[in-house]
């Protein structure tokens, strides 16, 4: 199982990991902390299209030094191949959305967020939401789950907590984490929600790999008859 930033909580219940309810209350203390930590309109995000994460992450070194810290601007969101999310100190991030235009990115959009998502800025929102954890009984695994921090996957719960806490302020590798489970032998891959953000990454990380979407009832009947 794999689930892209919250969606985390939803694999390590669908994993057997942890009881939904717990889940469900541990995603919205996450968010409560997320969203007090940083003062409004102090973080940023920004969307770079078309730029390689390579270059992303060179840009974002140079940058260090020209009155941008260490930590100011990292990247949020691995999605896939073409489409990475940078975040930070806001002024840093319309910096750096401005430096990776020169560099070759098609383009680059401020996102209207309410903070600086997955960012260094955010550690105390996880060392809080660390506190919470240890009040939650967590499950023997029955099935393995990878986690956004390292794009592995965790096989002792024992683990969990402490990705979770990091979780908060560090990169979602999502894109490598879709990359890890196919060299693993993962051919099919079911998406549950609304929507189909997650199918369309995955066309853009592999497209020999076979994809369901699953955001009604009737999906998961038309997906049930296709995989059974």
């Amino acid at each position: 199982a794999a689930g892209l930033s919250l969606g985390e909580y939803c694999a390590v219940a669908a994993a057997g990991g942890m009881e939904d309810m717990d889940a469900i209350r541990l995603v919205r203390r996450r968010g409560i902390l997320m969203q007090n930590t940083v003062p409004a309109g102090e973080g940023g995000m920004c969307a770079v299209m078309g730029l390689e994460a390579s270059k992303i992450e060179e840009v974002i070194d140079e940058m260090t030094g020209f009155g941008i810290e260490a930590g100011d601007v990292t990247v949020a969101n691995y999605n896939c191949p073409g489409q990475i999310v940078i975040t930070g100190k806001k002024q840093a991030v319309e910096a750096a959305a401005g430096k990776m235009k020169e560099a070759g990115a098609k383009r680059t959009m401020m996102l209207n967020v309410s903070g600086p998502f997955h960012s260094p800025m955010l550690a105390a929102a996880g060392e809080e939401l660390g506190k919470e954890l240890e009040t939650v009984r967590l499950h023997p695994l029955s099935i393995p789950y990878v986690t956004n921090v390292t794009a592995c996957k965790v096989e002792d719960i024992a683990e969990t907590k402490g990705l979770l806490k990091e979780q908060v302020s560090s990169s979602v590798r999502w894109m490598q984490s879709m990359e890890y489970m196919i060299q693993e032998g993962t051919d099919t891959f079911v998406e549950i929600g609304p929507g189909k953000t997650l199918a369309g990454f995955m066309k853009k990380i592999n497209r020999e790999v076979k994809v369901y979407n699953i955001g009604s009832w009737e999906d998961m009947e038309k997906t049930l008859e296709c995989l059974c």
